[in-house]
């Protein structure tokens, strides 16, 4: 099967180099791959254009943050299968593709396949294990078919979208009856530490976000559960020497939740026990070493 290959980029001009060399390697290479370039980063752009003219590169000119791109990119691909990426994520394995193909047509009703993603200064995940159905996944290291995302409604674009991004779309594919297979076979490394993680925006913009993920997914019965999530986020914050960004994440959320009103349409309580069970599963299965493979 026919894969494209999207990369979302800005800032980080050698790191979008160096991944989509990568993914130029790889046998068999995609059939196709676009760039996102976010927030009118002419100069990430034109690097791109220089080092691979055949590239085709779309331009947003305000931010529309990660998933604002991944909307534009998964719009304009001409297959039904992306593997989506980061401008610091590439696979590990040459035939990626090929053992994305591969998944596609055993599992031919999922929506989103989610790869093992792996960062600097951690062991490479075996690449042999339980292929299961899961409630997430992580957008730098996953598989869309794309009539199931445009479907779903894509992601909420947002200039910080920890928190938010990967669980309200999961939540909506979960809600239309699709599934999410995260399978060892796809392996993807992410040539980062994480530390970005503890700045006081991006502290700041995930609290804000738990807050929006309850606000426009959930139904009435589980706002008191979402609360719960905003605290329990901050108080993990606050154990781990993030006090940075807490006060002004939480100040935040009104604002946060009433600019994107418009888009609450909550999912089913069955969709959120639904959701409940798959986590529980995966933390099960991790503990145990259980298969679990389901949706053929």
């Amino acid at each position: 099967m026919k894969v494209s290959a999207i990369v979302t980029a800005c800032q980080r001009i050698e790191k979008t180099i160096v991944t989509l060399s990568r993914l130029k390697s790889l046998v068999p290479a995609p059939n196709e791959i676009i760039v996102h370039v976010d927030a009118n980063e002419t100069g990430c752009a034109d690097a791109v254009h220089a080092a691979f003219p055949q590239i085709e590169i779309l331009m947003s000119y305000s931010t529309v943050g990660p998933g604002g791109g991944r909307n534009k990119l998964i719009k304009a691909a001409r297959n039904e299968l992306v593997a989506s990426f980061d401008d610091d994520s590439y696979p590990v394995d040459g035939d990626y593709f090929a053992r994305t193909s591969a998944l596609a047509l055993e599992f031919p009703n999922a929506a989103i396949f989610s790869a093992s993603i792996y960062h600097r200064n951690e062991l490479v995940p075996s690449d042999i294990g339980p292929t299961r159905e899961t409630a997430s996944f992580g957008a730098g290291g996953a598989v869309f078919r794309r009539r199931a995302f445009l479907e779903a409604g894509g992601f909420v674009p947002l200039a910080v979208a920890y928190g938010m991004e990967e669980e309200d779309l999961a939540l909506r594919v979960l809600d239309l009856g699709g599934s999410i297979i995260a399978s060892p076979s796809l392996r993807v490394f992410h040539d980062s530490d994480l530390a970005h993680h503890a700045t006081p925006a991006i502290n700041a913009g995930a609290i804000a976000n738990v807050a929006l993920l309850a606000a426009l997914r959930y139904p009435k019965s589980y706002w008191p559960y979402g609360a719960l999530q905003v605290a329990n986020r901050v108080i993990w914050c606050l154990r781990h020497a993030r006090r940075a960004g807490v006060v002004s994440g939480l100040a935040a959320i009104p604002t946060h939740i009433w600019r994107h009103r418009h888009l609450r349409h909550p999912v089913s309580v069955s969709t959120m026990k639904r959701r409940a069970e798959l986590r529980k599963s995966s933390v099960l299965e991790a503990g145990t070493g259980a298969q679990l493979v389901t949706d053929r």
